[in-house]
């Protein structure tokens, strides 16, 4: 029989993606026959003619399980399924048939498989299939990755506990994710103490990474929705600042981090060939990612022709003014994509790292 460990969250964007990469990760090295499933999907994808979840995507891209697919995102939940589901014309238990089958047919070729749960814990509650409905339907144990912190995070296990404990699920551990470096072992340390009187085991994920919670290039093109120029290599470059070019022109270079992606209006001519012919120095094109040019105003031609021959990386968008784009880049929260090997690379060796797979595999055993 497959060991299965279902991964939840207390909340979005706490790292379950990340999560189930590492642990995958870990058990494809320790010779394992690895499978993920994402039973619920509520991010539609096509990957070989089939719609998925873009993690299940993901999985099968990163880990070579294209041959796996078809069972790894069984229920795709699409615009208009909750208010067909509320009229009676989608039935729970249909969905239910089709997500115990497809892992049923992964037991058949893995002996670890991967369960991931969409959001926070109550997500697809109005489907009938909450994550803890789930958890206890797939009879996986569920390991919670939380936050950093020690409050919030002992408050939202206990909110989120309740819930697997009335479906019938079972909670076996949480790991603390995205830890501020220096304040690991104290940080341990309180939430095995805060959540002492639960029969939890507190695990250490991941310190807080910037190269893991910030975009890349390519995704910030695809958060705007428009192509990427000049340098196609520079797509996987991550991006640690935005910054707005609103101040003088020597103001701006002044300002310039490391990585930082500049948001520059069409009509400043004369920053956007100071950034063009500075992005060919190496100490600039470190610190220069590419630059986002928001405007109704056309670009005039002799700074198209510079921005082109310099090759620097620009994203033009001429129907969106500088603040809304700004906002929308600051807004979005980065995901991991099959294409962010660098990121992905880093994830392998910080699982190796951090997590103690085999004690994990006991524990969940």
């Amino acid at each position: 029989m497959a060991q299965k460990i279902f991964i939840a969250a207390t909340g979005q964007n706490s790292g379950k993606s990340t999560t189930s990469l590492s642990l995958l990760h870990l058990a494809q090295k320790s010779r394992r026959r690895i499978g993920f499933i994402k039973p619920l999907g509520p991010k539609p994808a096509v990957l070989n003619g089939l719609d998925v979840d873009k993690d299940a995507a993901l999985m099968a891209q990163v880990f070579g399980l294209e041959e796996l697919l078809p069972f790894m995102s069984p229920v795709v939940v699409k615009p208009g399924d909750t208010k067909k589901a509320l009229d009676g014309r989608l039935h729970p238990a249909e969905l239910e048939e089709r997500i115990l089958a497809a892992c049923a047919e992964l037991e058949r070729h893995c002996d670890f498989i991967i369960i991931e749960g969409s959001g926070h814990p109550g997500v697809g509650s109005v489907l009938g299939l909450s994550n803890a409905r789930i958890a206890r339907l797939l009879g996986a144990p569920v390991l919670m990755v939380t936050g950093g912190g020690v409050g919030n995070v002992i408050d939202a296990v206990h909110l989120n506990l309740a819930l697997f404990e009335k479906e019938g699920a079972e909670m076996r551990a949480i790991l603390a994710n995205k830890i501020i470096a220096e304040k690991r072992e104290i940080t341990l340390d309180y939430l095995r103490r805060g959540l002492a009187q639960e029969s939890l085991k507190v695990l250490g994920g991941f310190n807080y990474q910037p190269v893991l919670a910030n975009p890349t290039l390519r995704r910030i093109a695809r958060v705007v929705n428009v192509p990427l120029q000049g340098d196609p290599e520079a797509a996987s470059r991550i991006v640690h600042h935005i910054q707005i070019g609103a101040a003088s022109t020597q103001r701006v270079v002044e300002l310039l981090h490391e990585d930082t992606l500049l948001v520059v209006t069409s009509s400043r001519d004369e920053l956007l060939v100071t950034m063009a012919n500075l992005y060919q120095i190496p100490e600039y094109r470190n610190r220069i990612v590419g630059l986002v040019i928001p405007g109704t105003a056309p670009l005039s031609k002799i700074t198209q022709q510079i921005l082109d021959r310099s090759n620097i990386p620009y994203l033009r968008d001429g129907s969106t003014h500088t603040t809304a784009i700004y906002q929308a880049i600051n807004d979005d929260v980065s995901k991991t994509s099959a294409e962010d090997v660098e990121k992905i690379d880093l994830i392998r060796t910080l699982a190796e790292k951090r997590i103690d797979f085999e004690e994990l595999a006991m524990l969940f055993g």
